[in-house]
């Protein structure tokens, strides 16, 4: 929020210049992001009378104007506005002026062919407005020429950007910012209260009638005639100019001015349109939900239908505007307008979120009724804004109607019991009371709390009941916010340090040391790390749907990462990036028994030629091989140390039916999926036909790899010995696995066997029908000797009885 440092000065002394100001807000938590000098933008710019304007001789659009600066001498301008006249008070940036805001300073030059000594400004060269039609004209009389002109702009000001934390809804005006600075320095607070309404008859041509006690407790209508529309004074549009608000006409400036001032939005209807909204010259306001079917014309002239959610004012039950949004045009405030009915109202803070949302809307009102604004000062609020219509704009107040529902009248406030063993027990001590550090005294935590608006009283030897402010309602709930209030008031920076007794070296749990692992295995296997949305378009009824999405095309929870790795890979491809060997470490989310249940799993994809120059092929690709892309996962599992099987599988519909697997580790624990993606999923996604992905469930992985107590990895030395190989051919059942055969051998050889390769595999003529021709390597080695036949022999004799015993193979060898 802008914070002008002028108008804060009318709400509390402040004697703290710009700079230690900013500071002192920024130490008690509302940062200040930048410190506007509006004085710099104009410095050297004087009040100058236009005493005589002449056409330019050489030009037609151009004017030549004498124009009194208080110096010896008039100076000699020429000026291309259009709308520079004599017998007027303008802003002359005098020669040496620097303006900061078209960056552009100010000498003696010629325009075609006559000296020029000067400008007349506007107020866009001057950093107050974006555009200017022409030279700005001080609407005063009798101005003193050669003045500094930055008190009649507005500019003797500066500007602090407070930025204020979520839960102090109350610093979003500049009564809650008084008050916290009244807090801060003990400077005296002076709140702009206006005199009540006085209405002019007790009855009404307008009536409230609130039918939902949540969503607004309170609503206020006050009926004013006699309205005159015109431009607000100066001074008003200059204050909101310097919030950043557009001025538009007294009426609207005045509730844009009261927003701002004590953070309660209100909203000006036009008496008779809204009486033409309602078809009758009496009618009642209401606030509901809207309906289907209904649509809704707002001020910014866009046409809205009307959702369950959306929360409407309602002119005999007719929509009129967004309540806490944002007005409809067919009720605006106009020039014509003469009766004005001015709302003020407490909507629910849940409410009016949903309802902006719901129509994608975020105003200045609805962000302050989404934070919570303060019931008790509600109609503070209204009365301060009666009290400029009819002295800005000669309003004279007819009638005046309030509305509470039995919520509204509950008073926001609550009574904590606040202990001074507490508060020594979290702060500690300070530093600047005495030689040595002491315990906050009693006093000064009393004093604080009371400079922030609560009511303190003694509750026994150690403690205080503390009733806070309505202001304060909505943050301050427990007796640590009492403490962290004392704190940030008090200074953050008056308190001893206070150094922990012992520091305990800390270390990765099991599960992050695997995940470190894992993700340094895959990298190293050439894989990049990807991360994607758990949000995706809902395709399957087992996914888990949200309520209440911000996009339709971002409904759902994925069930699994392998489709967002194959939208990854397309979009690479898409790019010009060539194929993407990568892995993700996520979680996916599905219903089990209308239940929604989380898991996290391991994911990657890889596939394609990934070289980088294929002179060797002449330009042709090389895809990835089924057996390439296996053995870099096994690369992975080994070094995890883990022993996986492989299985043939066909449940995932996506991959490939011939090459899919399932993995699994010590026979039962099954750890995932690995396989080619399908033909048809490749062509319809315009990919490459030889491309693989895999998920693992990162449970297994844990139960695997993961344990409490951590074995030290001990180092297996390499025998020294030269090998003996062993071929070993035969003809094996078609539906007996490979996986299975290695097993079998490797059991069967024991330690002496080292190694099971599988090198030639042959279906056809010559082949029983149903089985297929398999041949191995077998490599024996020792670690202490050099094996002879007769140390091999009895061991390979042992791996033919078994795969004959085992799968009834038929020896070739």
């Amino acid at each position: 929020m802008r914070i002008s440092l002028n108008w804060l000065k009318e709400l509390v002394d402040i004697t703290l210049s710009p700079e230690a100001l900013a500071d002192a807000l920024t130490m008690a938590g509302f940062e200040v992001e930048d410190i506007e000098d509006r004085s710099q933008w104009a410095d050297g710019v004087v009040v100058g009378y236009v005493t005589e304007r002449q056409p330019h001789p050489n030009s037609d659009k151009l004017s030549l104007c004498t124009v009194d600066i208080g110096a010896d001498e008039p100076s000699s301008i020429v000026c291309g506005a259009a709308n520079v006249k004599a017998a007027s008070y303008v802003p002359v940036a005098t020669v040496g002026t620097h303006l900061p805001i078209p960056n552009l300073k100010i000498k003696p030059r010629e325009v075609r062919g006559v000296l020029s000594a000067g400008m007349i400004c506007s107020l866009a060269e001057l950093g107050l407005a974006k555009d200017s039609a022409g030279i700005h004209i001080f609407s005063e009389s009798d101005l003193t020429v050669g003045s500094d002109a930055r008190p009649l702009l507005g500019l003797d000001d500066v500007v602090l950007d407070v930025t204020s934390t979520a839960n102090r809804a109350d610093a979003l005006s500049l009564v809650g910012i008084a008050r916290e600075v009244a807090a801060i320095t003990g400077a005296e607070l002076k709140m702009p209260i206006a005199p009540a309404a006085t209405p002019q008859s007790a009855a009404s041509t307008v009536a409230v009638k609130l039918t939902d006690e949540k969503a607004c407790p309170i609503y206020i209508a006050t009926a004013l005639n006699g309205v005159k529309i015109g431009p607000s004074p100066t001074w008003l549009q200059q204050r909101l100019q310097a919030a950043g608000t557009r001025p538009i006409n007294n009426v609207v400036d005045i509730t844009n001015y009261v927003l701002l001032e004590w953070g309660q939005p209100l909203h000006a209807f036009d008496g008779d349109r809204l009486a033409t909204a309602a078809n009758r010259s009496d009618y009642e306001l209401g606030v509901r939900y809207g309906n289907a079917g209904e649509s809704l014309v707002t001020l910014d002239g866009q046409e809205r239908s009307l959702k369950p959610e959306s929360l409407v004012i309602t002119a005999n039950d007719q929509p009129v505007a967004l309540a806490g949004v944002m007005g409809g045009e067919a009720t605006e405030v106009i020039d014509s307008t003469t009766a004005v009915t001015l709302e003020a109202a407490y909507f629910d803070a849940a409410v009016i979120r949903k309802s902006a949302r719901s129509q994608g809307l975020r105003t200045e009102a609805s962000a302050r009724y989404e934070r919570g604004v303060n019931p008790a000062e509600l109609g503070l609020a209204c009365d301060r804004a009666v009290h400029l219509m009819t002295t800005l704009a000669s309003a004279q107040v007819v009638s005046q109607v309030t509305d509470p529902t039995p919520v509204g009248e509950i008073a926001p406030t609550r009574t904590l019991n606040l202990r001074l063993s507490r508060v020594h027990a979290i702060l500690g001590s300070v530093t600047n009371v005495g030689e040595h550090p002491v315990p906050l005294p009693a006093p000064q935590v009393k004093s604080v709390l009371e400079t922030l608006g609560c009511t303190v009283e003694a509750s026994g030897d150690d403690g205080w009941r503390v009733t806070v402010p309505p202001f304060r309602y909505r943050d301050l709930e427990r007796e640590i916010d009492l403490i962290e209030e004392v704190a940030r008031i008090y200074g953050y920076n008056h308190f001893a340090n206070t150094l922990p007794q012992a520091a305990a070296g800390g270390e990765l749990s099991p599960e992050a040391a695997l995940s470190q692992k894992l993700r340094q295995t895959c990298r190293g296997a050439g894989l990049t790390e990807l991360i994607h949305y758990s949000l995706t378009k809902p395709t399957t009824p087992d996914q888990v749907v949200l309520a209440n999405p911000l996009f339709p095309e971002y409904s759902a929870l994925r069930t699994d990462l392998i489709d967002g790795l194959v939208k990854a890979y397309r979009f690479n491809l898409e790019q010009g990036n060539g194929p993407l060997n990568g892995f993700e470490i996520g979680r996916i989310f599905q219903l089990v028994d209308g239940q929604p249940q989380e898991s996290e799993v391991v994911g990657g994809i890889l596939g394609g030629d990934a070289r980088q120059g294929k002179w060797v092929t002449s330009d042709r690709p090389q895809p990835l091989t089924w057996f390439e892309a296996r053995g870099t996962l096994e690369a992975i599992f080994q070094r995890l140390g883990l022993t996986v099987d492989w299985r043939a599988d066909r449940e995932d519909e996506r991959l490939h039916p011939g090459r899919t697997a399932s993995l699994w580790v010590r026979g039962r624990l099954r750890l995932g999926t690995f396989g080619q993606l399908h033909p048809q999923l490749c062509q319809a996604q315009d990919l490459p036909d030889e491309v693989y992905v895999f998920q693992l469930n990162w449970s297994a992985l844990v139960t695997c790899l993961a344990t409490e107590r951590r074995k030290a990895v001990k180092f297996q030395p390499y025998s020294t010995f030269p090998a003996s190989d062993r071929d070993i051919a035969f003809y094996a059942p078609v539906a007996v696995t490979v996986a299975d055969l290695e097993k079998a051998m490797t059991k069967a050889g024991g330690k002496l066997l080292n190694s099971v390769t599988l090198f030639d595999e042959y279906q056809g003529e010559s082949v029983p029908e149903g089985q297929r021709s398999l041949a191995f390597r077998l490599v024996y080695r020792a670690l202490d000797r050099t094996l002879t036949d007769d140390d091999v022999e009895p061991v390979h004799q042992k791996v033919r009885a078994a795969l004959e015993k085992q799968f009834k193979v038929a020896l070739r060898s």
